[in-house]
This record gives structure tokens, sequence and C-alpha cells, in this order.
């Protein structure tokens, strides 16, 4: 009897989602990026053993898989040497602990498509997460329209009225937050969970110096504050 495979699915809706799978033996780290990308529009399952993590890799269609190295069972280094072994090119992020006895090189001999060192930026995950799924030709993600802005978060690129606005990859992250629920009030702990490391601690007031850099921005008629309950991204003027 195979263990449980914990699943994630965002809202419904009529576009077939991302799938992605996360192997990852630290529960709560797991978690919190299995909840992170399906507000990201992910359907996302997890489990945390390198011999369910294969088994699952070859039976299921995922387009992405999110891999620790070190794992009970079979380590990252041969749960993904076993899928290119078998003929499965589905990207694979690899995921290790910062000074840890494994490197990168190592990584990507086994045939892992890209490396991140824990700790590391939920944002710097998720753009990574979007360039491999852009490399490997998976669908596009959806673009974003709020009256006359585009955010288009594959390219992670934003217009207003055709005109394209720099902006960091914070400030994009905070804007990409709000946009994927336009008209909805999104609170501050909740940018703070899905744009900034897991591991901060700091004041939740940061999000005001972003959503004032995003009004300068793109106008301050698109981000309207509802006091005591966050941010509503709106079609503005």
């Amino acid at each position: 009897m195979h263990p449980p495979v914990t699943r994630h699915r965002p809202p419904g809706g009529a576009r077939r989602p991302f799938r992605l799978l996360i192997v990852e033996d630290e529960k709560r780290l797991a978690l919190s990026l299995a909840k992170g990308l399906m507000a990201e529009g992910y359907a996302v399952d997890v489990v945390h053993d390198g011999r369910e993590g294969l088994r699952r890799a070859t039976e299921d269609g995922y387009d992405l898989i999110v891999l620790d190295i070190m794992l009970p069972g079979m380590n990252g280094y041969r749960v993904c040497g076993a899928l290119r072994a078998a003929g499965h090119d589905v990207p694979v992020l690899m995921l290790t602990a910062k000074d840890g006895e494994y490197d990168e090189a190592e990584g990507l001999d086994t045939g892992a498509d890209d490396y991140l060192t824990k700790p590391f930026s939920y944002v710097v995950l998720v753009a990574r997460v979007k360039a491999l799924l852009r490399r490997h030709g998976r669908s596009a993600l959806p673009v974003l329209r709020v009256g006359a802005l585009t955010v288009d978060q594959g390219a992670q690129r934003v217009e207003r009225d055709g005109a394209e606005v720099a902006l960091t990859a914070k400030e994009f992250a905070v804007l990409e937050q709000l946009a994927l629920r336009a008209g909805e009030v999104v609170s501050k702990a909740e940018i703070l969970e899905h744009v900034w490391d897991f591991a901060y601690e700091g004041d939740v007031n940061i999000i005001e110096v972003y959503v004032s850099a995003l009004r300068r921005k793109l106008g301050a008629g698109h981000i309207v504050t509802v006091r005591g309950a966050g941010y509503r991204l709106v079609a503005g003027e």
C-alpha cells in the first residue's frame, strides 16, 4: 500500500492548471511551498519520501518536479537519475541546504534542470518554476488583465495602456498577487506569505512600501486601500 499523497488544488476554472510534484521531507516547508504555489494557480501534490516521489513522478503526468536532495528512502540525485534513465524529461528543480555536502554540479550532472539553495526567496522559487515551464514548452501562464493593466505572469512583464512599466521582482510579485484576485481584498499577511522569504520575521508593514512604489508607477487609482483589511486591485480611471 502506497503512502498518501497530499493534494492541493487551486480554485476551479476552465484552464487546466500546471501539475507540480513537491518531493520534500521537511513537512512544514513542503506544505508552505504547496500553499504558495497553489495561490499562483498551480495544482500541487506533495510527498515526503524519495521512493514514493519517484513512483509518483513516473506514473503521473507532472509538468514540473521540485525535488529535495536529502530524502529518506532514496536521495534526490538517485530519483532524478532514475527519471532520466527511464526517459522522463519532466523539468526538475532541485533543492538543497546551504553549505551541504552536495553541490550544484553533481545535481545538474544527474539531469536536474535547475538548482536552488535553502534558504531561498519565494519570489526566486516562483521565477525559477515559471522559467523552467517556459523553457520546456509547457503551456503558457495566463496573462492577467485589469482595466488598462496587463500582467504577463510568464514573461513577468507589466503594461499600462500598452506601454511597458518597469518593476522590480518584488514589485511584480506583489502586483501579481493582487491581480490574481483582482476586485477582492488581499491582506498584507497574505501578500507577505506568498512574496517574502519563508523565514521572514520582519514588519508586515513592509508591504506599504511596495504598494506605494506600485502606485507611483501604475497610477494611484489602481490599488485601493481597504482600511484594516488590505488592498484591492481595480480597473482604475
